[in-house]
């Protein structure tokens, strides 16, 4: 279903600066000599293959490189080196709500990001009843999104994106956001798609759910695979470093 091949990604660091007039003096005295490129390696070699119905999760330290291998995997972005091969349709959930408009209404947002995520208006509007009562915003459907709280937004893109099951699903850190009530009924939405054969790729700091969720985990850090195995021994080990750091 999904095959990792030797991925690493390449980040520059320091070489873009916002532009100002105090910036444009400076440079004018400053030695024309260009900075040297910094370079940060956020993936390294890594390799790895995801079965059909498997529930990967990643762990890892703030900055070890889960974000970027999931956007690289959903193709949001490239890796500098390796390839990713990838059978089925994929839904990320990535920063949920990036695509919506904070101007629109929640209703004209619905079909904003079903229209981003590939869906038709026929597939939304028989589809939108549904979105709305998963959502739980029926009263706040015609409020602008800028008005919304994190927690609403997340509600919302949460409910358009989930409309369909997906072959593959790509979850950052999704389900840590909101109300405990809701936090559960994203849970339990997460569990009725695995049952029914769908593929997740998950990140999440939150162990418990790992835990439950969970097949397989591997362990990042630094970029590389530190560790990979079954959910409970890789969840123990990473709960054992972290308490001695």
């Amino acid at each position: 279903m999904i095959k990792i091949n030797n991925v690493s990604m390449r980040f520059n660091l320091g070489i873009e600066k916002n532009f100002s007039l105090k910036l444009f003096f400076i440079n004018l005295f400053k030695h024309k000599n260009k900075e040297p490129k910094k370079e940060f390696w956020a993936l390294k070699n890594i390799n790895f293959e995801v079965k059909k119905g498997e529930v990967v999760g990643f762990v890892g330290c703030n900055g070890a490189g889960k974000s970027t291998l999931l956007k690289i995997v959903a193709g949001v972005m490239k890796p500098t080196k390796g390839s990713v091969e990838k059978y089925g349709n994929i839904c990320p959930m990535i920063e949920l709500g990036a695509g919506f408009d904070m101007d629109l209404t929640a209703r004209e947002n619905i079909y904003l990001n079903g229209a981003i995520l590939g869906y038709s208006k026929d597939f939304i509007n028989e589809k939108f009843d549904a979105i709305v009562k998963f959502s739980e915003l029926e009263d706040f459907l015609d409020v602008p999104v800028r008005n919304f709280s994190s927690g609403m937004v997340t509600r919302l893109a949460f409910s358009v994106a989930t409309i369909v099951e997906p072959e593959i699903l790509i979850v950052d850190e999704v389900l840590s956001v909101g109300d405990i009530a809701f936090k559960q009924k994203s849970e339990q939405k997460m569990k009725s798609m695995i049952k029914g054969g769908t593929t997740v790729l998950f990140v999440s700091h939150d162990i418990r759910q790992i835990r439950e969720l969970c097949n397989t985990v591997i362990w990042l850090e630094n970029g590389m695979v530190k560790m990979q195995g079954e959910a409970n021994q890789v969840c123990n080990e990473y709960e054992a470093y972290m308490l001695n750091r």
